[in-house]
């Protein structure tokens, strides 16, 4: 359970919290449509969020629209007012300076993965919204998911493409809210797809933003704990840690820590604490193991520490682990461990679920 320091706070700690609070406090607030696969309404739900809002009396302007292909949207802009786009050696792009000089109290930015013209304020039109977000101005966005950065190597698994502009993901999870355009996939299939993607294709980008939506929840709940003083190890959304060692049953526990990632949303990491002297085979098994877990979409994690235990135990707490999997032998792989390495780290891993696969001892180290 989580737990609160009730002791007199440290000035500095305090201090710190409450400068983050003001700066986040006096920040424009942002809320994302976010589209599991292109051409699925992205744009014509921030539209409309946009429209729901100038009936409750807000200020709305529009800072930057995408028409191309997007008639059911145009209609819908004749209700807002426009802010002139910046030109740039004869390129439109978000027009920041008008935004803040007109000040309202929501501008909606469609495409902020856009990159912009060389010569701009900056680089890219995610940094567009975030000047504008620290100006007090709220804004409303449409990004799809092949678009974050770190999205993209799963998103071309699944479809073969990658997109060449890109956000980064923390960028999304800083965001206030953050809704999923969760079209069905038979309704999107129904005149080719997007980009001619099966149904297969479509469940899998959906589960991958379903993930990412998670994530972004989690990380409001640590802002808030955080401002709050609240000490937390471990996180709301299920987050599996997969040990690796130089042995092949390694596999197993990825493909088991992959299919709880399918069935709960969950996050999927695998971890390997570097051992030194590892016979040639040894180290080829290490690298198929991390090449296996990268292909199965874990974030893989190759780390250095004199304790593997602590090592594990420290880096599941900085990342909020939930579920530990670890294989045990008669004898150790880690030969630098304690006696009865698995039963410390149960002991040590306070909060989390350890679970334990048998491994042989044929390719210890």
């Amino acid at each position: 359970m989580a737990s609160k320091e009730f002791g007199r706070p440290d000035p500095e700690e305090l201090l710190r919290q409450i400068q983050a609070q003001e700066v986040h406090e006096n920040r424009g607030r942002l809320k994302i449509f976010l589209g599991y696969a292109p051409r699925v309404g992205k744009s014509l739900r921030m539209f409309d969020e946009g429209r729901r809002r100038k009936k409750r009396g807000q200020d709305v302007v529009v800072g930057t629209i995408q028409l191309k292909g997007a008639d059911d949207v145009a209609g819908l802009i004749r209700e807002f007012e426009v802010i002139p786009a910046l030109r740039v050696d004869d390129v439109e792009t978000l027009n920041v300076q008008a935004v803040l000089r007109r000040a309202p109290q929501v501008c909606l930015v469609d495409e902020m993965a856009k990159d912009n013209p060389p010569g701009s304020p900056h680089p890219h039109r995610w940094q567009d919204v975030e000047e504008i977000r620290a100006h007090g101005v709220n804004v409303v966005g449409a990004i799809n998911l092949q678009h974050i950065c770190e999205q993209q190597d799963a998103v071309e698994r699944i479809t073969g493409r990658r997109s060449v502009n890109s956000v980064p993901q923390s960028f999304i999870e800083s965001a206030d809210e953050v809704v999923i355009v969760d079209v069905p996939a038979e309704e999107l299939t129904q005149h080719g797809g997007p980009g001619n993607l099966n149904p297969a294709q479509l469940s899998e980008l959906r589960e991958l933003a379903l993930l990412l939506a998670a994530q972004v929840v989690e990380h409001q709940l640590q802002r808030y704990m955080e401002s709050h003083g609240i000490v937390q190890s471990w996180g709301t959304q299920e987050r599996i840690l997969v040990c690796i060692t130089p042995r092949s049953s390694a596999r197993d526990m990825l493909a088991s820590g992959a299919r709880a990632t399918s069935r709960f949303h969950a996050q999927l990491l695998a971890i390997y604490v570097k051992q030194r002297d590892l016979t040639r085979e040894a180290e080829e098994t290490v690298q198929e193991n991390l090449e296996f877990a990268r292909k199965l979409g874990a974030e893989v994690h190759v780390i250095e520490g004199e304790d593997p235990i602590d090592t594990i135990i420290k880096f599941a707490r900085e990342q909020r682990i939930t579920q530990v999997f670890i294989g045990h032998t008669q004898q150790s792989a880690w030969k630098i461990w304690a006696r009865s390495p698995v039963d410390r780290l149960i002991k040590e891993a306070e909060g989390m679920d350890v679970r334990i696969f048998p491994q042989t001892s044929a390719q210890a180290a």
